[in-house]
């Protein structure tokens, strides 16, 4: 079974690093959500930082 990586997602428009998730090893494109941002007020494109 592939160890879980714990991975930081930042919101594209002010770049607050707002969530963090564990995700398999195996993924190779980073991952992209729309969450709500706090600092923003509204959801947002959230992506993976490295």
């Amino acid at each position: 079974m592939a160890k879980d990586d714990k991975i930081i997602l930042a919101c594209e428009v002010c770049m607050s690093r707002n969530y963090t998730t564990n995700r398999s090893k195996n993924n190779k494109k980073r991952l992209e959500l729309r969450k709500f941002c706090p600092k923003c007020g509204r959801q947002t494109l959230h992506k993976q930082t490295k």
